[in-house]
């Protein structure tokens, strides 16, 4: 009969005199993953050299160990409360970001997607206030398809969702106005973001810039976008290239409802 537990226990093979089984297999693919995805949340931004300089003391602090250089191990077991706290100091902001993209996984979303109909509330009351005072207004909600890339061109946020915050983005006086908000969940990830325009000839003479530019992230990905007309007030949804426009509150909100919990906006339109 199989023994599961000598599957975890038993030394598979060795490495000059260091046995290496199952749990440090998984162990080192655990912390290279890790690793990676610390690298990837601080590539191209100022604390990768300080990670970069942090892996190495790690590596050092390990081969003195090994090695049982007993004056640098007695070193670093003293700088260990150091580094911990300058750890948190430096890599703050980058701590944050990891546990807001934890928090967007997959599986979290599945426990917490009733916190969609808070803000879908909020987005539909800012949209149609937007109509209202006559301003413009484009509103991207991200779903499976990653959009750092246009967040990138914008201006980062990271504010809870309101339709007070809405409104005044989008206030012809406030220097974020142009371009578009970026939601993902129940956060405002960023403003002022660039999108690229649809090149569709359907689109190209009957739509101003931002409905094609809604069109346009729709034709690219799969988020959904509210367009909200400076001239003429009436509120549109895209999604996978296409465009329905003059939806009032209550399609709106029924749209946005079905579209972010199921995954569908067929029901609403239809």
């Amino acid at each position: 009969m199989l023994d599961i537990g000598k599957i975890f226990t038993v030394s598979w093979f060795k490495i000059g005199f260091i046995p290496i089984g199952f749990i440090d297999i998984l162990d080192i693919l655990l912390t290279t993953y890790v690793l990676y995805k610390l690298y990837v949340i601080m590539h191209r931004t100022r604390a990768v050299q300080m990670f970069i300089g942090l892996v190495l003391i790690l590596v050092v602090s390990v081969l003195v160990q090994g090695l049982d250089m007993k004056g640098m191990s007695w070193i670093f077991k003293k700088l260990n409360t150091v580094f911990l706290v300058a750890f948190v100091i430096l890599f703050h902001p980058e701590i944050r970001r990891l546990l807001t993209l934890m928090g967007q996984s997959r599986i979290i979303r599945f426990f917490v997607k009733e916190q969609h109909s808070e803000v879908i509330d909020e987005v539909v009351r800012g949209a149609v206030e937007l109509a209202r005072r006559g301003y413009g207004g484009l509103i991207v909600f991200a779903r499976d398809t990653g959009l750092r890339t246009i967040t990138e061109t914008g201006i980062r946020i990271q504010s809870m969702v309101t339709s007070s915050l809405i409104v005044s983005i989008f206030n012809p006086r406030s220097p974020l106005h142009d371009g578009a908000i970026i939601i993902r969940d129940d956060t405002i990830e960023a403003a002022k973001c660039i999108l690229p325009l649809s090149k569709n000839p359907r689109f190209e003479n009957r739509l101003g810039t931002r409905h094609r530019a809604a069109v346009g992230i729709s034709e690219e990905t799969d988020a959904l976008i509210i367009v909200v007309s400076e001239e003429s007030g009436t509120i549109s949804l895209a999604e996978n290239g296409e465009l329905v426009r003059g939806l009032d509150f209550q399609i709106l909100h029924s749209t946005l409802t079905s579209a972010l919990k199921y995954g569908t906006t067929k029901p609403a339109f239809e």
